[in-house]
């Protein structure tokens, strides 16, 4: 494996790319290095990667944008530093060098004709990041769809190159079972044909996907995709023909799914762009029809949303929710919040959210859904709010949510 120490200078910052496209042998090369190198500032973002958790060493300070995937362990510890920003903030973050950006290690795949390589199934922050990455080290990966849509890299751009050829990491993912599809169905239907949406993934956006099968001529402009999404393109139902920018075409920053979704993707309308046009207002505010369906930890009464801590743990992220679901609700259709009623059975609609921390302003908060209903709160005052809310909260909390104050 390539010795890092030649590239990366003690005290260096690094980040390195996400979920799927995590160049993993490299980032493993860092951490056996890591004591020669030591102090290390790191940024990544979703991560998958167990090895990386169990070997994380004391002298390299890991940073993020939130506490998601195995990142979780190392919030528990104390061995991760969040930086509370909405994903339309990191292009800029990058380029101001507010987060590590002396090293960037990058997965990409073969090289074309012209000795350019694609980002494949990861160009989120990874595409920003680069512009302001004086060093970059690769791994060509064999496995790493050609993508469309993606900026492509020179091979001359890389530092140092480590090829390999092995399947890319595979999104964990919970089947959707009942309450999933309950909210689903209502969800659904504050859907039309023609609806251009943004959807995260998990077993809730599956389900919302599922329930979907019988509309037409859907949109999808998003942060992120999964298989569902492939689904419904085969079934063409997403269609993208009525989209007012990008018609035709599914527009997300990465895929995240299955070993199926990596090897499709390159044939499917699906093109792939950097943060700084997915989440930029200046893209968003061109769609009329844009529906965000986010989810959440929680909602209080007033329709404010968390979806970072849980039991005064970090375990999410502001991500591109915020970014959603103000264009949505301003100049789009409609922002939605989805979250199940309960949470190891604690109410999910509560009188104020865990530790004051706020992830979505209420005014950017059309409707919430959860198994219950749909609590539509556009135009309500905070009276109304709380009652619309309370109704669908699970039935044995209500009365409780009647009796406590809420959110002024």
């Amino acid at each position: 494996m390539i010795d890092l120490t030649r590239f990366v200078r003690p005290g260096a910052g690094v980040w390195w790319g996400q979920a799927g496209a995590e160049p993993e042998p490299l980032v493993h090369a860092l951490l056996d290095r890591a004591a020669e190198l030591a102090p290390i500032r790191a940024f990544c973002g979703l991560s998958w990667n167990q090895q990386m958790v169990a070997q994380l060493p004391s002298w390299l300070r890991l940073v993020s944008y939130g506490a998601l995937g195995e990142l979780r362990k190392l919030a528990r510890s104390g061995q991760l530093d969040i930086v509370p920003c909405h994903y339309s903030a990191l292009p800029r973050l990058f380029a101001e060098h507010l987060l590590p950006a002396d090293v960037g290690l990058v997965q990409v795949g073969p090289p074309d004709a012209a000795g350019t390589c694609s980002l494949g199934i990861g160009v989120d922050y990874v595409a920003d990041a680069i512009p302001h990455t004086p060093t970059l080290i690769a791994e060509v990966n064999r496995q790493m769809p050609d993508t469309k849509g993606t900026p492509r890299i020179p091979l001359s751009r890389f530092a140092a190159v480590v090829e390999t050829d092995r399947p890319l990491a595979e999104a964990p993912e919970r089947a959707p079972d009942a309450v999933d599809r309950a909210i689903a169905g209502h969800v659904a239907s504050l859907i039309d044909d023609g609806d251009t949406l943004q959807l995260g993934v998990g077993s809730l956006p599956s389900a919302v996907f599922e329930a979907l099968s019988g509309h037409a001529d859907l949109g999808v402009h998003s942060g992120m995709i999964s298989d569902a999404v492939a689904r419904l393109v085969d079934k063409g139902v997403i269609t993208g023909g009525r989209k007012e920018i990008d018609p035709g075409v599914v527009m997300t920053g990465a895929a995240l799914g299955s070993r199926d979704l990596y090897h499709q993707v390159s044939e499917l309308p699906v093109e792939f762009r950097p943060a700084s046009y997915t989440h930029a207002p200046a893209t968003l505010s061109a769609f009329r029809s844009l529906v965000a369906i986010n989810s959440a930890i929680e909602v209080d009464v007033s329709g404010q949303v968390g979806a970072e801590i849980a039991g005064g743990r970090h375990v999410g992220a502001v991500g591109g929710q915020a970014d959603f679901s103000r264009a949505a609700a301003s100049s789009g259709k409609l922002s939605i919040i989805a979250l199940r009623s309960t949470a190891r059975g604690a109410s999910a609609i509560v009188p104020s959210l865990a530790a004051g921390v706020v992830t979505t302003a209420r005014s950017d908060v059309d409707a919430v859904v959860t198994e219950h209903g749909v609590a539509h709160l556009r135009g309500c005052d905070l009276a109304e709010r709380r009652r619309r809310l309370i109704a669908i909260a699970e039935p044995a909390h209500r009365e409780s949510l009647e009796r406590t104050g809420g959110s002024a």
